[in-house]
Protein backbone atom coordinates (compact mmCIF):
# COMPACT_ATOMS: atom_id res chain seq x y z
CA UNK A 1 0.00 0.00 0.00
CA UNK A 2 2.83 2.40 0.88
CA UNK A 3 4.60 1.57 -2.36
CA UNK A 4 1.48 2.40 -4.35
CA UNK A 5 1.05 5.71 -2.57
CA UNK A 6 4.69 6.61 -3.24
CA UNK A 7 4.30 5.76 -6.92
CA UNK A 8 1.17 7.90 -7.19
CA UNK A 9 2.88 10.83 -5.47
CA UNK A 10 5.92 10.51 -7.72
CA UNK A 11 3.66 10.42 -10.80
CA UNK A 12 1.90 13.63 -9.76
CA UNK A 13 5.20 15.40 -9.16
CA UNK A 14 6.52 14.29 -12.57
CA UNK A 15 3.31 15.42 -14.21
CA UNK A 16 3.55 18.88 -12.63
CA UNK A 17 7.20 19.20 -13.63
CA UNK A 18 6.38 18.19 -17.22
CA UNK A 19 3.52 20.71 -17.39
CA UNK A 20 5.79 23.47 -16.08
CA UNK A 21 8.46 22.50 -18.61
CA UNK A 22 6.01 22.60 -21.52
CA UNK A 23 4.66 25.95 -20.34
CA UNK A 24 8.11 27.43 -20.03
CA UNK A 25 9.21 26.24 -23.48
CA UNK A 26 8.91 28.98 -26.12
CA UNK A 27 6.35 28.18 -28.82
CA UNK A 28 7.63 28.13 -32.38
CA UNK A 29 5.95 30.92 -34.34
CA UNK A 30 4.56 30.12 -37.77
CA UNK A 31 6.46 31.84 -40.59
CA UNK A 32 4.88 33.07 -43.81
CA UNK A 33 6.19 34.21 -47.14
CA UNK A 34 4.53 37.06 -49.01
CA UNK A 35 2.85 34.72 -51.50
CA UNK A 36 1.52 32.54 -48.68
CA UNK A 37 -0.06 35.59 -47.07
CA UNK A 38 -1.63 36.57 -50.39
CA UNK A 39 -3.03 33.06 -50.89
CA UNK A 40 -4.45 33.06 -47.38
CA UNK A 41 -6.08 36.46 -47.89
CA UNK A 42 -7.57 35.42 -51.23
CA UNK A 43 -9.07 32.37 -49.52
CA UNK A 44 -10.33 33.99 -46.32
CA UNK A 45 -10.92 37.68 -46.96
CA UNK A 46 -14.55 38.81 -46.74
CA UNK A 47 -14.33 40.93 -49.89
CA UNK A 48 -13.29 37.87 -51.92
CA UNK A 49 -16.05 35.75 -50.42
CA UNK A 50 -18.64 38.41 -51.26
CA UNK A 51 -17.34 38.61 -54.83
CA UNK A 52 -17.62 34.82 -55.15
CA UNK A 53 -21.17 34.97 -53.81
CA UNK A 54 -21.96 37.52 -56.51
CA UNK A 55 -20.64 35.11 -59.15
CA UNK A 56 -22.81 32.29 -57.80
CA UNK A 57 -25.85 34.59 -57.82
CA UNK A 58 -25.10 35.60 -61.43
CA UNK A 59 -24.77 31.94 -62.40
CA UNK A 60 -28.20 31.21 -60.92
CA UNK A 61 -29.65 34.18 -62.80
CA UNK A 62 -28.18 32.84 -66.05
CA UNK A 63 -29.72 29.42 -65.38
CA UNK A 64 -33.02 31.08 -64.56
CA UNK A 65 -32.96 32.95 -67.87
CA UNK A 66 -32.26 29.70 -69.74
CA UNK A 67 -35.53 28.18 -68.44
CA UNK A 68 -37.46 30.75 -70.49
CA UNK A 69 -36.69 28.65 -73.58
CA UNK A 70 -38.91 25.84 -72.26
CA UNK A 71 -42.72 25.66 -72.17
CA UNK A 72 -44.55 27.35 -69.35
CA UNK A 73 -46.66 24.69 -67.64
CA UNK A 74 -49.44 25.72 -65.28
CA UNK A 75 -52.25 23.92 -63.51
CA UNK A 76 -55.53 25.36 -62.26
CA UNK A 77 -58.27 24.06 -60.01
CA UNK A 78 -61.61 25.49 -58.92
CA UNK A 79 -64.39 24.29 -56.67
CA UNK A 80 -67.46 26.43 -55.97
CA UNK A 81 -70.83 26.30 -54.28
CA UNK A 82 -73.17 29.23 -55.01
CA UNK A 83 -76.40 30.20 -53.20
CA UNK A 84 -78.20 29.69 -56.50
CA UNK A 85 -77.46 28.45 -59.96
CA UNK A 86 -75.34 30.68 -62.13
CA UNK A 87 -77.44 29.72 -65.20
CA UNK A 88 -81.19 30.14 -64.68
CA UNK A 89 -84.11 30.44 -67.10
CA UNK A 90 -87.92 30.14 -67.15
CA UNK A 91 -89.59 28.13 -69.92
CA UNK A 92 -93.32 28.35 -70.80
CA UNK A 93 -94.02 25.42 -73.08
CA UNK A 94 -97.54 26.65 -73.87
CA UNK A 95 -96.09 29.64 -75.65
CA UNK A 96 -93.84 27.42 -77.74
CA UNK A 97 -96.58 24.95 -78.85
CA UNK A 98 -98.59 25.66 -82.03
CA UNK A 99 -102.40 25.29 -82.01
CA UNK A 100 -102.23 22.18 -84.18
CA UNK A 101 -99.71 20.51 -81.81
CA UNK A 102 -101.80 21.58 -78.80
CA UNK A 103 -104.89 19.90 -80.31
CA UNK A 104 -102.92 16.70 -80.94
CA UNK A 105 -101.47 16.68 -77.40
CA UNK A 106 -104.98 17.23 -75.94
CA UNK A 107 -106.08 13.99 -77.51
CA UNK A 108 -102.93 12.08 -76.37
CA UNK A 109 -102.20 13.39 -72.83
CA UNK A 110 -104.36 13.29 -69.72
CA UNK A 111 -105.71 16.58 -68.36
CA UNK A 112 -103.16 16.69 -65.52
CA UNK A 113 -100.25 16.64 -68.02
CA UNK A 114 -101.86 19.27 -70.14
CA UNK A 115 -102.30 21.49 -67.08
CA UNK A 116 -98.57 21.09 -66.22
CA UNK A 117 -97.55 22.14 -69.70
CA UNK A 118 -99.54 25.29 -69.33
CA UNK A 119 -97.50 26.38 -66.25
CA UNK A 120 -94.02 28.03 -66.68
CA UNK A 121 -90.98 25.89 -65.58
CA UNK A 122 -87.83 27.22 -63.91
CA UNK A 123 -84.44 25.65 -64.76
CA UNK A 124 -81.26 26.24 -62.66
CA UNK A 125 -77.77 24.98 -63.52
CA UNK A 126 -74.19 25.26 -62.17
CA UNK A 127 -75.02 25.92 -58.54
CA UNK A 128 -71.83 24.02 -57.58
CA UNK A 129 -69.10 22.24 -59.40
CA UNK A 130 -65.43 21.52 -59.94
CA UNK A 131 -63.15 22.73 -62.73
CA UNK A 132 -59.48 21.66 -63.22
CA UNK A 133 -56.97 21.80 -66.02
CA UNK A 134 -53.32 21.76 -66.98
CA UNK A 135 -51.83 23.91 -69.76
CA UNK A 136 -48.45 24.05 -71.48
CA UNK A 137 -47.55 27.19 -73.43
CA UNK A 138 -44.48 27.41 -75.66
CA UNK A 139 -43.34 30.87 -76.78
CA UNK A 140 -42.62 30.94 -80.52
CA UNK A 141 -41.72 34.59 -80.96
CA UNK A 142 -41.15 37.10 -78.13
CA UNK A 143 -39.38 39.90 -79.94
CA UNK A 144 -35.97 38.49 -79.04
CA UNK A 145 -36.55 39.08 -75.32
CA UNK A 146 -35.70 35.49 -74.34
CA UNK A 147 -32.53 35.29 -76.46
CA UNK A 148 -31.32 38.72 -75.41
CA UNK A 149 -32.25 38.04 -71.80
CA UNK A 150 -30.00 34.98 -71.81
CA UNK A 151 -27.16 36.98 -73.37
CA UNK A 152 -27.61 39.69 -70.76
CA UNK A 153 -27.50 37.12 -67.95
CA UNK A 154 -24.27 35.71 -69.41
CA UNK A 155 -22.76 39.20 -69.46
CA UNK A 156 -23.80 39.63 -65.83
CA UNK A 157 -21.93 36.46 -64.90
CA UNK A 158 -18.82 37.58 -66.78
CA UNK A 159 -19.01 41.01 -65.12
CA UNK A 160 -19.18 39.34 -61.70
CA UNK A 161 -16.03 37.36 -62.52
CA UNK A 162 -14.27 40.59 -63.53
CA UNK A 163 -15.36 42.17 -60.27
CA UNK A 164 -13.73 39.23 -58.50
CA UNK A 165 -10.46 40.04 -60.31
CA UNK A 166 -10.69 43.64 -59.09
CA UNK A 167 -11.33 42.45 -55.55
CA UNK A 168 -8.34 40.11 -55.79
CA UNK A 169 -6.18 43.01 -57.01
CA UNK A 170 -7.28 45.14 -54.09
CA UNK A 171 -6.64 42.34 -51.60
CA UNK A 172 -3.21 41.68 -53.09
CA UNK A 173 -2.36 45.38 -52.87
CA UNK A 174 -3.48 45.64 -49.25
CA UNK A 175 -1.52 42.53 -48.22
CA UNK A 176 1.63 43.89 -49.85
CA UNK A 177 1.19 47.24 -48.11
CA UNK A 178 0.88 45.56 -44.72
CA UNK A 179 3.75 43.18 -45.54
CA UNK A 180 6.22 45.86 -46.59
CA UNK A 181 5.15 48.09 -43.72
CA UNK A 182 5.98 45.21 -41.38
CA UNK A 183 9.28 44.58 -43.18
CA UNK A 184 10.18 48.26 -42.91
CA UNK A 185 9.54 48.38 -39.16
CA UNK A 186 11.40 45.15 -38.51
CA UNK A 187 14.41 46.36 -40.50
CA UNK A 188 14.35 49.64 -38.58
CA UNK A 189 14.33 47.59 -35.39
CA UNK A 190 17.46 45.79 -36.61
CA UNK A 191 19.07 49.15 -37.39
CA UNK A 192 18.29 50.36 -33.88
CA UNK A 193 19.92 47.23 -32.46
CA UNK A 194 23.03 47.81 -34.58
CA UNK A 195 23.18 51.50 -33.64
CA UNK A 196 22.69 50.66 -29.97
CA UNK A 197 25.66 48.28 -30.17
CA UNK A 198 27.68 51.06 -31.76
CA UNK A 199 26.64 53.52 -29.04
CA UNK A 200 27.51 50.96 -26.37
CA UNK A 201 31.04 50.81 -27.77
CA UNK A 202 31.21 54.62 -27.87
CA UNK A 203 29.86 54.79 -24.32
CA UNK A 204 32.59 52.39 -23.16
CA UNK A 205 35.31 54.40 -24.87
CA UNK A 206 34.00 57.72 -23.51
CA UNK A 207 33.65 56.30 -20.02
CA UNK A 208 37.31 55.25 -20.11
CA UNK A 209 38.28 58.69 -21.42
CA UNK A 210 36.28 60.45 -18.69
CA UNK A 211 37.90 58.33 -16.00
CA UNK A 212 41.29 59.19 -17.49
CA UNK A 213 40.39 62.87 -17.44
CA UNK A 214 40.77 63.39 -21.19
CA UNK A 215 37.04 63.74 -21.94
CA UNK A 216 34.21 65.69 -20.40
CA UNK A 217 31.40 63.97 -18.50
CA UNK A 218 28.94 65.86 -20.68
CA UNK A 219 30.02 63.65 -23.59
CA UNK A 220 29.03 60.60 -21.60
CA UNK A 221 25.64 62.10 -20.84
CA UNK A 222 25.05 62.86 -24.54
CA UNK A 223 25.70 59.24 -25.45
CA UNK A 224 23.36 58.03 -22.72
CA UNK A 225 20.63 60.40 -23.87
CA UNK A 226 20.96 59.10 -27.41
CA UNK A 227 20.67 55.50 -26.15
CA UNK A 228 17.56 56.47 -24.19
CA UNK A 229 16.11 57.95 -27.38
CA UNK A 230 16.82 54.65 -29.17
CA UNK A 231 14.99 52.76 -26.44
CA UNK A 232 11.98 55.01 -26.95
CA UNK A 233 12.07 54.42 -30.72
CA UNK A 234 12.41 50.69 -30.11
CA UNK A 235 9.31 50.63 -27.89
CA UNK A 236 7.27 52.50 -30.52
CA UNK A 237 8.44 50.17 -33.28
CA UNK A 238 7.64 47.05 -31.26
CA UNK A 239 4.13 48.35 -30.58
CA UNK A 240 3.70 49.23 -34.28
CA UNK A 241 4.90 45.79 -35.35
CA UNK A 242 2.38 44.15 -33.03
CA UNK A 243 -0.49 46.24 -34.45
CA UNK A 244 0.49 45.65 -38.09
CA UNK A 245 0.74 41.91 -37.41
CA UNK A 246 -2.77 41.97 -35.95
CA UNK A 247 -4.09 43.84 -38.99
CA UNK A 248 -2.28 41.55 -41.42
CA UNK A 249 -3.40 38.43 -39.55
CA UNK A 250 -7.02 39.56 -39.49
CA UNK A 251 -6.96 40.54 -43.17
CA UNK A 252 -5.43 37.21 -44.22
CA UNK A 253 -7.62 35.12 -41.92
CA UNK A 254 -4.73 33.81 -39.82
CA UNK A 255 -5.77 32.06 -36.61
CA UNK A 256 -2.63 32.84 -34.62
CA UNK A 257 -3.25 36.61 -34.30
CA UNK A 258 0.15 38.32 -34.14
CA UNK A 259 2.10 35.21 -33.11
CA UNK A 260 3.71 34.68 -36.50
CA UNK A 261 6.77 35.79 -38.38
CA UNK A 262 7.46 36.66 -42.00
CA UNK A 263 10.30 35.34 -44.10
CA UNK A 264 12.79 38.20 -44.55
CA UNK A 265 12.94 39.27 -48.21
CA UNK A 266 16.10 39.85 -50.20
CA UNK A 267 16.69 43.59 -49.95
CA UNK A 268 19.90 43.85 -51.97
CA UNK A 269 19.76 46.59 -54.58
CA UNK A 270 21.69 44.60 -57.19
CA UNK A 271 18.89 42.00 -57.26
CA UNK A 272 16.25 44.60 -58.19
CA UNK A 273 15.55 45.39 -61.84
CA UNK A 274 13.10 47.61 -63.67
CA UNK A 275 10.26 45.92 -65.59
CA UNK A 276 9.51 46.48 -69.28
CA UNK A 277 7.86 49.77 -70.18
CA UNK A 278 4.54 49.31 -72.02
CA UNK A 279 4.86 52.49 -74.08
CA UNK A 280 1.90 51.72 -76.40
CA UNK A 281 -0.49 50.74 -73.63
CA UNK A 282 -0.95 47.27 -75.10
CA UNK A 283 -1.82 45.87 -71.68
CA UNK A 284 -4.84 48.13 -71.14
CA UNK A 285 -7.35 45.81 -72.92
CA UNK A 286 -6.22 43.02 -70.57
CA UNK A 287 -7.30 44.99 -67.51
CA UNK A 288 -10.46 43.94 -65.69
CA UNK A 289 -11.51 47.61 -65.54
CA UNK A 290 -11.37 47.92 -69.35
CA UNK A 291 -13.24 44.65 -69.85
CA UNK A 292 -15.94 45.78 -67.44
CA UNK A 293 -16.42 48.90 -69.54
CA UNK A 294 -16.77 46.68 -72.62
CA UNK A 295 -19.35 44.53 -70.82
CA UNK A 296 -21.27 47.67 -69.93
CA UNK A 297 -21.43 48.64 -73.61
CA UNK A 298 -22.66 45.15 -74.56
CA UNK A 299 -25.23 45.16 -71.75
CA UNK A 300 -26.75 48.50 -72.75
CA UNK A 301 -26.98 47.31 -76.36
CA UNK A 302 -28.89 44.19 -75.30
CA UNK A 303 -31.13 46.24 -73.01
CA UNK A 304 -32.01 48.43 -75.98
CA UNK A 305 -32.86 45.35 -78.06
CA UNK A 306 -34.99 43.95 -75.23
CA UNK A 307 -36.90 47.23 -75.01
CA UNK A 308 -37.59 46.99 -78.74
CA UNK A 309 -38.79 43.41 -78.24
CA UNK A 310 -41.23 44.49 -75.53
CA UNK A 311 -43.08 46.53 -78.15
CA UNK A 312 -43.30 43.71 -80.72
CA UNK A 313 -46.07 41.10 -80.95
CA UNK A 314 -45.57 37.84 -79.08
CA UNK A 315 -46.70 34.48 -80.48
CA UNK A 316 -47.16 31.29 -78.50
CA UNK A 317 -48.68 27.86 -79.02
CA UNK A 318 -49.92 25.51 -76.37
CA UNK A 319 -51.96 22.49 -75.40
CA UNK A 320 -54.13 21.71 -72.42
CA UNK A 321 -56.22 19.03 -70.76
CA UNK A 322 -59.31 20.03 -68.73
CA UNK A 323 -62.02 18.55 -66.51
CA UNK A 324 -65.38 19.85 -65.20
CA UNK A 325 -68.67 18.60 -63.76
CA UNK A 326 -70.70 21.77 -64.24
CA UNK A 327 -73.60 19.93 -65.94
CA UNK A 328 -73.84 17.24 -63.28
CA UNK A 329 -71.71 14.92 -65.39
CA UNK A 330 -67.93 14.46 -65.43
CA UNK A 331 -66.47 15.86 -68.61
CA UNK A 332 -62.82 15.84 -69.80
CA UNK A 333 -61.41 17.26 -72.99
CA UNK A 334 -58.09 18.28 -74.55
CA UNK A 335 -57.31 21.26 -76.74
CA UNK A 336 -54.55 22.98 -78.65
CA UNK A 337 -54.36 26.72 -79.12
CA UNK A 338 -52.27 29.58 -80.44
CA UNK A 339 -52.08 33.10 -79.03
CA UNK A 340 -50.93 36.40 -80.49
CA UNK A 341 -50.43 39.37 -78.16
CA UNK A 342 -49.95 42.86 -79.63
CA UNK A 343 -49.01 45.57 -77.07
CA UNK A 344 -50.86 48.37 -78.84
CA UNK A 345 -51.07 50.78 -75.90
CA UNK A 346 -47.37 50.25 -75.08
CA UNK A 347 -46.43 51.82 -78.40
CA UNK A 348 -47.26 55.27 -77.01
CA UNK A 349 -44.51 55.16 -74.42
CA UNK A 350 -42.43 52.44 -76.03
CA UNK A 351 -40.82 54.74 -78.59
CA UNK A 352 -39.55 56.98 -75.81
CA UNK A 353 -38.22 53.96 -73.87
CA UNK A 354 -36.30 52.81 -76.96
CA UNK A 355 -34.78 56.27 -77.42
CA UNK A 356 -33.78 56.31 -73.75
CA UNK A 357 -31.98 52.97 -74.13
CA UNK A 358 -30.20 54.26 -77.24
CA UNK A 359 -28.96 57.24 -75.23
CA UNK A 360 -27.74 54.95 -72.43
CA UNK A 361 -25.91 52.80 -74.99
CA UNK A 362 -24.19 55.82 -76.52
CA UNK A 363 -23.31 57.03 -73.03
CA UNK A 364 -21.65 53.67 -72.26
CA UNK A 365 -19.64 53.85 -75.50
CA UNK A 366 -18.32 57.32 -74.74
CA UNK A 367 -17.62 56.39 -71.12
CA UNK A 368 -15.56 53.43 -72.34
CA UNK A 369 -13.52 55.68 -74.62
CA UNK A 370 -12.94 58.26 -71.89
CA UNK A 371 -11.97 55.81 -69.14
CA UNK A 372 -9.75 53.85 -71.53
CA UNK A 373 -7.67 56.99 -71.92
CA UNK A 374 -7.60 57.38 -68.14
CA UNK A 375 -6.41 53.78 -67.79
CA UNK A 376 -3.51 54.55 -70.14
CA UNK A 377 -2.68 57.61 -68.07
CA UNK A 378 -2.81 55.51 -64.90
CA UNK A 379 -0.42 53.02 -66.51
CA UNK A 380 2.00 55.80 -67.45
CA UNK A 381 1.79 57.32 -63.98
CA UNK A 382 2.46 53.91 -62.42
CA UNK A 383 5.55 53.55 -64.62
CA UNK A 384 6.79 56.99 -63.59
CA UNK A 385 6.32 56.04 -59.95
CA UNK A 386 8.30 52.83 -60.50
CA UNK A 387 11.25 54.61 -62.10
CA UNK A 388 11.16 57.36 -59.48
CA UNK A 389 11.07 54.91 -56.55
CA UNK A 390 13.87 52.86 -58.13
CA UNK A 391 15.99 55.99 -58.38
CA UNK A 392 15.17 56.90 -54.78
CA UNK A 393 16.27 53.41 -53.76
CA UNK A 394 19.61 53.89 -55.56
CA UNK A 395 20.13 57.26 -53.86
CA UNK A 396 19.29 55.77 -50.47
CA UNK A 397 21.79 52.95 -51.01
CA UNK A 398 24.48 55.47 -51.92
CA UNK A 399 23.60 57.48 -48.80
CA UNK A 400 24.27 54.43 -46.62
CA UNK A 401 27.81 54.14 -47.96
CA UNK A 402 28.43 57.85 -47.43
CA UNK A 403 26.93 57.79 -43.94
CA UNK A 404 29.06 54.80 -42.95
CA UNK A 405 32.22 56.58 -44.10
CA UNK A 406 31.15 59.79 -42.36
CA UNK A 407 30.57 57.88 -39.11
CA UNK A 408 33.94 56.14 -39.35
CA UNK A 409 35.76 59.44 -39.88
CA UNK A 410 33.96 61.25 -37.06
CA UNK A 411 34.66 58.41 -34.68
CA UNK A 412 38.34 58.56 -35.53
CA UNK A 413 38.31 62.35 -35.22
CA UNK A 414 36.72 62.12 -31.77
CA UNK A 415 39.28 59.58 -30.60
CA UNK A 416 41.99 61.88 -31.89
CA UNK A 417 40.44 64.78 -30.01
CA UNK A 418 39.77 66.86 -33.12
CA UNK A 419 35.99 66.48 -33.12
CA UNK A 420 33.19 67.06 -30.63
CA UNK A 421 30.80 64.41 -29.31
CA UNK A 422 27.88 66.25 -30.91
CA UNK A 423 29.52 65.75 -34.33
CA UNK A 424 29.94 62.05 -33.67
CA UNK A 425 26.35 61.64 -32.53
CA UNK A 426 25.16 63.63 -35.54
CA UNK A 427 27.10 61.22 -37.77
CA UNK A 428 25.50 58.30 -35.95
CA UNK A 429 22.05 59.81 -36.49
CA UNK A 430 22.72 60.27 -40.21
CA UNK A 431 23.87 56.66 -40.38
CA UNK A 432 20.60 55.49 -38.83
CA UNK A 433 18.52 57.74 -41.06
CA UNK A 434 20.34 56.47 -44.15
CA UNK A 435 19.54 52.84 -43.30
CA UNK A 436 15.91 53.71 -42.49
CA UNK A 437 15.67 55.69 -45.73
CA UNK A 438 16.83 52.74 -47.80
CA UNK A 439 14.35 50.40 -46.10
CA UNK A 440 11.49 52.82 -46.78
CA UNK A 441 12.62 53.34 -50.38
CA UNK A 442 12.84 49.58 -50.95
CA UNK A 443 9.36 48.98 -49.51
CA UNK A 444 7.95 51.86 -51.56
CA UNK A 445 9.52 50.42 -54.73
CA UNK A 446 7.85 47.04 -54.12
CA UNK A 447 4.45 48.71 -53.67
CA UNK A 448 4.93 50.82 -56.81
CA UNK A 449 5.99 47.70 -58.70
CA UNK A 450 2.72 45.99 -57.79
CA UNK A 451 0.70 49.05 -58.85
CA UNK A 452 2.44 49.00 -62.23
CA UNK A 453 1.85 45.26 -62.62
CA UNK A 454 -1.86 45.78 -61.96
CA UNK A 455 -1.97 48.78 -64.34
CA UNK A 456 0.00 47.12 -67.16
CA UNK A 457 -0.03 43.30 -67.07
CA UNK A 458 1.52 43.15 -70.56
CA UNK A 459 4.82 44.38 -69.10
CA UNK A 460 5.10 41.25 -66.94
CA UNK A 461 4.10 38.58 -69.49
Amino acid sequence: MKTTMKNNGLGKVMGILLLCLLTAMPSTAQTYRLQQLKDSALHNNIAIRNAKYSIEAAQQQRKEAFTKYFPNISGTGLWFNANKGMAQMDINLSEQVSPELAAALAQMLPPEALAALANPMSISMMKNGTVAGITATQPVFAGGQIVNGNKLAKIGEEAAELQLQLSENEVEKTVEQYFWQLVSMQEKLKTIAAVDTLLADIHKDVDVAVRAGVAMRNDLLQVQLRRNDLESQKAKLQNGISIVKLLLGQYCGLTNDDHFDIVPPDMELQNQTLPIFDAEGAGVPLLAEYQLLQKQVEATKLQKQMTVGENLPTVAVGAGYNYHNLLENNRTFGMVFATVSIPISNWWGGSHAIKRKKIEHQKAIEEQQDKSELLKIRMRNAWNNVTESFRQMEIAKSSIEQAEENLRLNRNYYKAGTSKMSDLLEAQLLYQQAHDGYVEAFANYQNRLLEYRQASPMAFL
